[in-house]
């Protein structure tokens, strides 16, 4: 993530501006050229400005929604009290998502239709009498439960499943890598290949791994091997959640340099004796480990998690550094 300039007067802009606080400029994002434009002058807004807050321009080949918001299939029915707050908060999650995806080069289209196996597509949905709704991917299609959205109830949820992590974000960088994993890793033979020499294979019976892992926890030692306890419990599982911790450090990292942070200066002060980095993966790490051992203590004078509370250990760094060359292709 940047930091962004009014087009008016240049001052600074925020993600989620919808005016320039010092010109009083109303704005838009321009994806595609990943600036903020002039609304009204340079574009037209989203159809979703007024209904949850789409801080984007109009698409033309998207009658008239940008390009996150096109991805809809389904949203959450506005006439339950508190649904168009929640849905509000998904979409600006989502935009982040969907910002990042662009940055990478990848394809981010809307399906044309239920059969189109290759567009992606998001459902917005609730729980019903005896009928509880599972967030997920299958075929391009991401359905998040809306509870999800409700601050209180996810972090019940986060305590209830024993996770150190779980945001909005969090889900849907998770479910989009097995989107992706299906895009470029699946059909591609020599892909596949590297990809099981690394997460191991994937044709193990996915439905008997997650019920042992409900049932038994993950394997001892598996932190030498993955970056969370639900990443061991199946290679699917192991891909997306690495896919989604890479994607949250490269969006960090763009953000720190946004801030001009000197994380090298802390980097380098604080490991002095320390070889120098061997690769690019070794040096993002070294960076990112950097930052988090900051941003970690100062969370803490505060008395709120961390930001980060993982170990990456070398066996994850090999997973991330297979996921940034997967990206690095795609640019």
């Amino acid at each position: 993530m940047k930091l962004f300039t009014c087009p008016t007067c240049g001052s600074r802009l925020y993600f989620e501006n919808v005016r320039c606080l010092s010109c009083d400029t109303a704005v838009a994002f321009a994806p595609e050229e990943s600036r903020f434009v002039a609304l009204g002058v340079d574009a037209d807004g989203c159809r979703n400005a007024d209904e949850c807050g789409c801080n984007w321009i109009a698409s033309p080949q998207h009658d008239g929604y940008c390009r996150a918001c096109a991805l809809n299939r389904t949203i959450p029915d506005l006439a339950v009290d508190g649904n168009r707050d929640r849905w509000t908060r998904i979409e600006r999650a989502k935009r982040r998502l969907v910002y990042s995806l662009l940055g990478f080069g990848l394809d981010v289209q809307p399906k044309s239709g239920p059969d189109d196996a290759a567009g992606l597509a998001f459902e917005f949905l609730a729980d019903l009498p005896g009928e509880r709704v599972l967030t997920g991917h299958d075929g391009g299609l991401i359905t998040l439960n809306v509870i999800e959205a409700d601050p209180a109830e996810r972090e019940r949820m986060r305590l209830a499943m024993g996770e150190r992590y779980r945001t909005l974000l969090g889900h849907f960088r998770h479910e989009v890598g097995h989107y992706y994993w299906e895009r470029l890793i699946r059909d591609d033979s020599a892909e596949l290949e590297a990809f099981r020499a690394l997460f191991g294979d994937e044709r193990a019976d996915y439905g008997e791994a997650l019920r042992r892992h409900y049932e038994q926890g993950p394997p001892a030692g598996w932190q030498d091997d993955h970056v969370t306890p639900y990443a061991a419990s199946h290679p699917w599982e192991d891909w997306a959640e690495t896919w989604a911790h890479y994607l949250h450090i490269a969006d960090t990292l763009e953000m720190a340099d946004a801030f001009a942070i000197p994380i090298d200066r802390i980097d380098a002060a604080a490991n002095a004796d320390a070889p120098p980095a061997r690769d690019a993966i070794d040096d993002i790490l070294r960076r990112w480990l950097a930052l988090t051992e900051v941003v970690n203590g100062i969370n803490r004078c505060m008395g709120v998690p961390d930001l980060y509370p993982f170990v990456i250990a070398p066996a994850v760094a090999r997973k991330l550094d297979y996921v940034r060359l997967l990206l690095e292709r795609q640019r």
